[in-house]
């Protein structure tokens, strides 16, 4: 064997006679197949390793112990493309020919006992605090380890027998050729049916079959999603599938829309996504509310129509974050306005990191959802345009409005309660930080710590997510006429306000609680009602003023209300 044969052929199976290539293929049959179509005599089949090593998380050397003997098990997915890319590899996804719910059993158990000193599979380090084993899908022979690791992180493999007959045939029924790559465990041979390796180096998205889309529609967000990821062009052909699938986007269910849409605005490019589902003719299944903002106009200072300018908004949004994410390089700011923002509240990105890690559930990210917040936070404005004496276009409780529509989306998304309700709080008050912004640039006034407390009072931890969804608004309203004054004032509001949240909550935000309610009904002799709850209130709101520090200055406070 020749080493340009090695680099010619890497990652592929080849057929040989007399020492000679004659045929190659995705695996082992289809290399037969091609030597079968021009020789009658029998070649030797052998794969040919890639020019590469291939990293996967040492977890996978725990299954490998785990596996009975002479068993044949593929990983296969994602875990095989990162790979492949180069990228970390999250969760792991094994197939079989059958017994695979038994298998993952065993595999937990054996992980299970060997205990301490495992690798975990999500980052590469660490060790496994337990395995636990959940038969995921009784009916389809498919089940699921979690592995919980020293760190409290979780990760997932599941394992599951083969759809149809053999490997072939459950690698043609996935969705695109970048995810029907399977490496076998007991040998470490790639097997590409569908020429996925190729895609991959060519930056290729492919589905893998004509029918992808119409077995499930829901691939059409997750190919626009991938694309981005990847950097990948959709071919033609795929494309077209996909449009011509986009009707069956209402056959799908709320929780698997919901949960392939967070992904694609957690991911790279939202708005470009958004983008591609609006050409694509998708976006009116999945956010219906959205079309009607196209074309609808807006006077100055703005310089995009409302549609343009959401999705100018969700574009800013990904780079405010990036900008404070706790491992952005300040160097590399790209204008001047994204450095001031640095200088002026990067000091808060550890804080701000460790908030958009936190998920207000074990499968969504919260910072998907200030995305779907940067989405709709103008989509009551079609519906509330009206002009002014002097023509200026005004839109007239449309924060409120939108509020209201941006629920009921969550709603029909079957959203979580702490969902919807943080994303109509968003939206409900995400004019508010440009309130105190423009008061401060006309009257020279920041924020005084009566409107601190309310704001925190009306937003609580979502008040944090106002401050950067505003500031991506105004950049997208502005654009490069944004006025370096206005941009300045906006920054020292938001950061007089984060640091308030982060360093002075129990001063300034919750202090600490003087009296209670049984307290108040008995030193006023006061009856429960509403009016307990009211003057509760104004003591906590004296408390943050700072008028209000004792039980008997609470009392007081009380007494005067009463007056």
């Amino acid at each position: 064997m020749v080493g340009e044969d090695e680099k010619l052929y890497a990652g592929r199976w080849v057929a040989r006679l007399r020492g000679r290539i004659i045929a190659q293929g995705g695996t082992p049959e289809q290399a037969r197949r091609a030597a079968q179509s021009r020789y009658k005599e029998t070649p030797e089949i052998i794969f040919m390793p890639t020019n590469f090593p291939l990293t996967f998380p040492q977890i996978l050397d725990s299954v490998r112990t785990a596996l009975p003997d002479g068993l044949t098990v593929y990983l296969v997915g994602g875990a095989v493309r990162d790979a492949l890319l180069g990228r970390q590899i999250h969760d792991l996804d094994f197939v079989l020919e059958r017994d695979a719910i038994k298998i993952a059993r065993r595999v937990a158990n054996t992980l299970s006992r060997a205990g301490t000193g495992t690798i975990s599979p999500r980052a590469g380090t660490g060790t496994i605090s337990k395995a636990d084993f959940y038969p995921l899908d009784p009916e389809r022979d498919t089940g699921r380890v979690i592995v919980t690791n020293e760190d409290g992180t979780c990760s997932l493999m599941d394992f599951a027998a083969f759809r149809g007959p053999d490997l072939e045939a459950d690698i043609l029924g996935r969705d695109f050729t970048l995810n029907a790559i399977a490496l076998n465990l007991s040998d470490n041979t790639i097997h590409d049916p569908l020429g996925g390796v190729m895609d991959l180096k060519e930056k290729r998205l492919r589905a893998c079959s004509p029918s992808a889309f119409a077995d499930d529609p829901v691939r059409i967000l997750r190919g626009v999603r991938l694309a981005a990821n990847f950097g990948f062009h959709i071919l033609p052909e795929t494309r077209k599938a996909m449009k011509e699938a986009v009707g069956l986007l209402g056959n799908i269910s709320p929780e698997r829309m919901r949960d392939e849409l967070f992904r694609l605005l957690d991911g790279l490019q939202p708005a470009a996504c958004l983008r591609a589902l609006d050409l694509l003719g998708a976006l009116d299944k999945v956010l219906p509310e959205l079309s009607a903002l196209k074309g609808v106009e807006q006077t100055a200072p703005h310089v995009h129509d409302v549609w343009e300018h959401t999705l100018a908004t969700v574009s800013h949004l990904e780079a405010v974050l990036a900008a404070l994410a706790p491992d952005f390089n300040p160097d590399t700011a790209s204008d001047m306005l994204k450095g001031l923002m640095v200088l002026g509240i990067g000091r808060y990105r550890q804080q701000i990191g460790e908030t958009f890690a936190a998920p207000l559930t074990a499968d969504r990210s919260l910072r998907s959802l200030l995305f779907l917040a940067a989405l709709y936070h103008d989509v009551a404005k079609p519906q509330t345009k009206k002009a002014d004496e002097e023509g200026q276009l005004r839109f007239w409780d449309h924060d409120q409005q939108g509020a209201e529509i941006a629920a009921s989306r969550g709603r029909a998304l079957a959203m979580s309660n702490d969902e919807a309700t943080r994303l109509e709080t968003v939206i409900r008050n995400h004019m508010r930080i440009l309130f105190h912004t423009n008061r401060l640039v006309r009257e020279g006034k920041p924020p005084s710590r009566r409107a601190v407390y309310r704001f925190f009072r009306d937003t609580g931890a979502a008040g944090v997510d106002v401050c950067l969804l505003t500031l991506a608004d105004m950049r997208a309203t502005y654009e490069q006429t944004l006025p370096q004054e206005n941009w300045a004032a906006a920054l020292d509001v938001v950061r007089l306000m984060l640091e308030n949240w982060f360093e002075k909550p129990a001063e300034s935000i919750a202090p600490t609680p003087l009296v209670n309610g049984d307290d108040l009904m008995r030193e006023l002799n006061l009856q429960p009602g509403k009016i307990i709850g009211g003057l509760l209130e104004a003591i906590r709101e004296a408390q943050a003023m700072g008028e209000v520090s004792t039980r008997e200055q609470a009392l007081d406070q009380a007494r005067k209300r009463m007056l």
